[in-house]
């Protein structure tokens, strides 16, 4: 993975480095560089009064400009000054990669970029969003604070069987919307799918609670008071259309704390109202009020049991520190946990380290121990010194008898007594049984092998993912591979040759002959010449050559006669071109 000599993508674990792939910066077509160009220009235009931080300064600060699509490696020599990092990535990654990326200081950026037809917002992930929503305001401590505590938080959520649904089907739409030839056909069937899913999502995960508040700050909030506030979510400071209509005093403004996890949210719609925060130190205090109702502060058994129905890999970390990572299937649970259970391959692990031997390939049926107190003790087990051991007749190459207060018994030979930091995290046997209630209910059986037993009086934390997640999925160090190079179709081959060239003609010298061949080789009647006419227009005015200038709005006019939907883009590109122009003379 290329680090572009930051340190902080340096120290990335190899679970995440899987999803990076390079940006291949010659990807990016004339009419893309015109694209990103225009959106920025826009930004700074509208955004240099509602946004909440000094516009320019913040892209300089992530290392970007208006001029052009950024580069990673100029970003990362910009980041690495404040702490942080960028990446490239192919599309939409998993909530939880995305959050863990976030809790490393590294933004994930989306290499790709929106089609013409999509300038003013898309679904999809891309590097307009990514760069230039997220990276500028960077640059505020308490900011980038706050997005990395999110992402510290984030990476423990427990997500449910629908979010992942949900995500395929957000995924599969957004790609449709950006994907050249798609009918309306499949993106009729994609819209359908994704509300029958958002139809069907039952009782919100912590991971889609939290994903609220992650979508009504980070994306979509606003900061200051009700009546004059300010923008600084990602997802309006990227959106040349919502960034303006959020603003209208039709859109409800409310004040932002805790009840906002009950607002969903559609990533295909614009947002139908939006939360204030007075500054960032309420955003920390809203977050760590949730993050008190979550499974890895709350331990104990609704939190088993929130892991048991998440149906993917999570971990389970006793009162001594011992983790235990895979997919939880049962529990014998009274009112608190007595026994708890993974089904297929399971990892034991300490403070996020795997124990040596207790990997994946060991524990590949499963694993099961008991959860509480023995009888009849002032201690928990883990507290126990060797001379309390030795007390409770708990002796290494002995037979040994373990009553817990549940009812469960474990009988057999004692081969090796596991401590950390003082602490006994577990006990292996051999020639044993672990039953209850009279033999009724057998849990191990000695002609099942080894029996390691997991030592803690409580599970303290149950939380997403695997302990130590490189190890957990035997990531390996090959590099990530580089994403698919897009087709550029032959009908754009002769456009995008016009867009160089005028891209060329605007940093060169001007010549009234030259801009003249440039317009007469737009077609009169194609409307997706409109970007090249307003660029055109600029380059007129600037040069004050207000006849050419007179030619390219007459034909814009045009195109917005024939195509209403084209007004708002071309009026703002006009206006823009007018005011820049006047303002510099």
């Amino acid at each position: 993975m290329e680090t572009y000599n930051n340190a902080v993508l340096a120290q990335l674990p190899k679970h995440l480095k899987r999803y990076v792939v390079p940006q291949q910066y010659e990807r990016y077509t004339a009419l893309d560089q015109a694209l990103w160009r225009y959106v920025m220009r826009q930004n700074y235009a509208f955004l240099k009064d509602v946004a909440y931080y000094p516009y320019i300064p913040g892209l300089k600060k992530a290392g970007l400009s208006i001029e052009h699509i950024p580069d990673l490696q100029e970003m990362n020599d910009s980041l690495k000054r404040i702490g942080w990092g960028a990446v490239t990535v192919d599309g939409f990654i998993p909530p939880a990669a995305f959050m863990e990326f976030q809790a490393h200081r590294v933004l994930v950026i989306a290499a790709d970029i929106r089609q013409l037809e999509h300038i003013e917002y898309t679904p999809a992930p891309d590097i307009i969003h990514e760069s230039s929503g997220h990276a500028p305001i960077i640059g505020e401590p308490d900011y980038a604070a706050y997005l990395q505590y999110f992402g510290e938080i984030g990476t423990k959520a427990l997500s449910s069987r629908k979010d992942l649904e949900l995500y395929e089907a957000i995924r599969h739409l957004s790609i449709l919307k950006e994907q050249a030839g798609t009918t309306e056909d499949e993106l009729a069937d994609a819209e359908a799918r994704l509300k029958m899913v958002q139809d069907n999502m039952g009782e919100a995960s912590e991971m889609a609670l939290l994903s609220r508040l992650h979508w009504w700050t980070v994306e979509y909030g606003l900061i200051g008071s009700l009546e004059d506030p300010k923008i600084y979510g990602a997802g309006l400071l990227s959106s040349i259309g919502e960034s303006a209509s959020c603003m209208q005093k039709s859109i409800p403004k409310l004040p932002y704390d805790l009840a906002a996890v009950a607002y969903p949210y559609d990533i295909t719609q614009p947002q139908p109202q939006l939360f204030v925060t007075p500054d960032f130190e309420h955003l920390v205090n809203v977050l760590d009020q949730f993050a008190d109702t979550m499974a890895f502060r709350v331990g104990g058994k609704q939190s088993l049991e929130k892991a048991i129905d998440c149906g993917a890999v999570c971990t389970a970390e006793y009162s001594s520190g011992l983790q235990v990572s895979g997919v939880f299937q049962s529990a014998n649970t009274d009112a608190s946990i007595s026994y708890i259970r993974t089904a297929g391959p399971t990892a034991l692990a300490y403070a996020g380290k795997q124990l040596d031997g207790h990997g994946i390939n060991y524990h590949i049926d499963g694993f099961g121990s008991p959860v509480g107190t023995l009888k009849e003790s002032g201690k928990n087990l883990e507290d126990f010194s060797d001379g309390d051991l030795r007390v409770y007749g708990i002796v290494e190459r002995q037979r040994c008898v373990l009553q817990f207060t549940s009812g469960i018994v474990v009988n057999g030979i004692l081969l090796h007594v596991l401590r950390r930091e003082e602490k006994i995290v577990m006990m292996s046997f051999e020639d044993c049984t672990v039953s209850r209630n009279g033999r009724k209910e057998i849990y191990f059986k000695s002609e099942w092998g080894t029996y390691d037993m997991a030592v803690g009086a409580t599970i303290i934390s149950v939380f997403a993912g695997a302990a130590d997640k490189d190890a957990y999925e035997c990531i390996s160090e090959d590099a990530p591979s580089a994403a698919t190079m897009p087709q550029v179709p032959k009908a754009y081959r002769g456009l995008i040759a016009l867009y160089d060239a005028i891209r060329a003609f605007r940093i060169g010298t001007f010549d009234r002959g030259v801009w003249m061949t440039l317009f007469e080789q737009l077609p009169a009647e194609a409307t997706d010449t409109w970007l090249a006419l307003v660029e055109l227009y600029e380059i007129a005015w600037a040069h004050q050559e207000l006849d050419l200038a007179n030619l390219a709005e007459d034909r814009l006019r045009y195109f917005i006669s024939i195509k209403p939907d084209l007004t708002k883009l071309i009026e703002d590109g006009i206006r823009i071109a007018k005011d820049e122009a006047l303002n510099n003379q």
